[in-house]
């Protein structure tokens, strides 16, 4: 039996997705040898627009000096509830939409007024799922390949291909095992012909790998684990599994290293770079080690899964410093570079061909390092904020869900500069005794988390890469948990978990615009060129998320230990928003089609 529900709206194939129009761009983008391969100027086809995960859009009818006019020109409701992170793709004239738990994938048509319905895809996925989902029921978005197919991982843990024109299902292949504690939530990476999906699950003792799926059939191509892979046994390790041997016994076989963040790719040298997260279980003193290579960022060659190089920023995490966050490609002075604003507090830079370590440098008041040493990448601890069973460790900055989340950073190549949407938390930490059970959380701390210096909960940040400072801050009362967009307008865009969309002056931080959402937001905003000429500005809101767990899965603040420690900082989260995926769209004027 098929297990989901389909709905084809008729003359919703009117909307004219043009598969040949794609393909014939990717190859000319390939042909053209550049980096990155970028998404038609006027489209966005993969999460971060492009490969390099900058978020930034070529697009400039929208600028600093008219965005003030911007206003909402439609909005389109998901139908559920819980955190909506990620953001819409538009192929041709087609916005795909994704939603929070039960992951619906929907087809809006941009060629009519309002966007009405292609269609809607309704997976039928086990309610057993839910409980297994550490921090909400969120999924980061799809993915498109150019033979006309969308990609989306569901929470119970199966990767699945759509028809991209009538929302057909292909195929559809289990990754995870929610049973035994894995399940999916991140945005999967479409490279060449096949599709890379990952795991979450480092709250129940999962082993973190990334696997690469033929795009066509759905046959496992090769899988790469964070822990005990030979792929990681490259030359300068000399053969020695240090993804085995940095761990007591056979911890590593439940060590973590989850693979829930968002994917990067250069091209020109086919390397696919992501991050792994913490090591299980969060008490570090049941796996003494480095516990590599959990807190890693890894290139791998995407056509067979080999290892060119991996770092590890923060060895035997005692911190929860999930090190998933984005890696950003981009170049300076002639140099193939990488950026990553870890939750460990520090920004670093690094050459993106061998790993290296060039600027490390903290983007917010860190503590549990007073360094990083740029010979050897480690961090020098201060013994004084170091977490064990033995004590709660009070202090510590940042706080687990780190000085930047999930909620991705934006690159603009006009400044040369980053914008990082931040949070500002701190913490208490306490380690605690925890056995194993397959399909239970094997978390093993207690955390309160508080605001930081000054009292303010979030940061907006502009960040020189080169120099490891930043330009301009603006402070922010919630965390800026949705992530950042950059325009060749001079614009840069972010969400508040208050439900504000804003716009900045990218050069100076000057706000210019702002908007209240129905919702918190969480995801991302992207922009696009309609078929009426105007260009486009869209963001999910629904918050939830970890910042957002007490809003969204109605836990009450009474305990400020509750929700891994997030309602200690965000207990009141419920006082500035509620519940409700809507998807907001904005241009200068009302479109002409009305």
């Amino acid at each position: 039996m098929n297990r989901f529900t389909q709905q084809v709206v008729s003359g919703g194939l009117a909307a004219g997705l043009s598969v040949a129009v794609a393909m014939s761009a990717s190859a000319q983008a390939a042909r053209s040898g550049a980096w990155t391969l970028n998404a038609p100027e006027g489209e966005w086809h993969m999460t971060g627009r492009d490969y390099s995960l900058q978020r930034f859009s070529p697009l400039k009818q929208i600028t600093t000096a008219n965005v003030a006019e911007l206003r909402p020109v439609w909005s389109f409701s998901t139908g559920t509830l819980r955190g909506h992170e990620g953001n819409p793709l538009v192929i041709g004239n087609v916005m795909y939409v994704h939603t929070s738990f039960p992951n619906i994938v929907y087809a809006l048509d941009l060629s009519k007024a309002g966007a009405p319905l292609i269609w809607k895809y309704v997976p039928n996925q086990s309610p057993d799922a839910i409980p297994i989902a550490c921090c909400d029921l969120v999924n980061r978005g799809t993915a498109y390949h150019p033979s006309g197919k969308i990609f989306i991982q569901l929470l119970q843990g199966e990767l699945l291909a759509l028809d991209a024109k009538s929302g057909k299902e292909l195929w559809k292949v289990k990754n995870a095992d929610y049973k035994q504690g894995s399940t999916m939530t991140n945005a999967p990476i479409v490279i060449k012909d096949i599709v890379i999906a990952g795991i979450s699950g480092g709250e129940f003792g999962v082993r973190g790998r990334v696997t690469a799926y033929n795009v066509n059939d759905g046959k496992e191509v090769w899988r790469g684990y964070s822990t005990g892979d030979a792929n990681t046994n490259y030359p300068s390790h000399k053969g020695k599994d240090l993804g085995v041997s940095t761990w007591q016994g056979d911890e590593w076989k439940r060590g973590g290293g989850t693979t829930w963040g968002w994917y990067s790719y250069d091209p020109e040298l086919n390397l696919f770079y992501y991050s792994t997260g913490n090591p299980g279980t969060w008490n570090p003193d049941q796996r003494p080690g480095d516990n590599k290579w959990s807190m890693t960022i890894f290139a791998r060659n995407p056509d067979n899964g080999e290892v060119k190089w991996a770092y590890q920023m923060t060895p035997h995490d005692e911190w929860d410093y999930d090190g998933v966050n984005e890696n950003v490609l981009f170049e300076s002075g002639g140099k193939k570079l990488l950026a990553h604003f870890d939750r460990n507090g520090f920004g670093y830079t690094l050459d993106r061909t061998n790993g290296k370590v060039l600027v490390a440098q903290p983007y917010g008041p860190v503590n549990w390092a007073k360094r990083v040493d740029l010979t050897t990448g480690v961090p020098e601890k201060d013994p004084k904020y170091g977490t064990t069973s033995k004590k709660n460790t009070e202090g510590i900055c940042p706080a687990a869900i780190g000085f930047k989340d999930q909620q991705p950073a934006a690159y603009s190549p006009q400044t040369g500069l980053f914008y990082v949407p931040a949070n500002h938390i701190c913490m208490d930490y306490e380690g605690v005794e925890v056995k194993y059970t397959a399909g239970q959380p094997y978390v093993g701390a207690i955390v309160r988390m508080f605001p930081g210096p000054g009292g303010h909960r979030g940061n907006f940040i502009a960040w020189d890469p080169m120099k490891g400072k930043a330009v301009w801050s603006n402070k922010e009362n919630l965390a800026a948990y949705g992530g950042a967009l950059t325009t060749a307008g001079g614009i840069v865009f972010y969400g508040t978990m208050e439900g504000w969309l804003k716009a900045l002056d990218a050069k100076t931080g000057k706000s210019l615009w702002q908007y209240k959402t129905p919702s918190g937001i969480i995801g991302n905003p992207m922009t696009y060129n309609g078929p009426d000429g105007q260009q486009y500005v869209a963001v999910l809101s629904g918050i939830g998320g970890w910042a957002g767990i007490g809003v969204a899965a109605g836990i009450g603040a009474e305990d400020p230990t509750a929700g891994l420690g997030a309602l200690g900082a965000f207990g009141d989260a419920g006082n500035f928003s509620n519940q409700g995926g809507v998807l907001t769209v904005f241009a200068l004027k009302n479109s002409p089609m009305k």
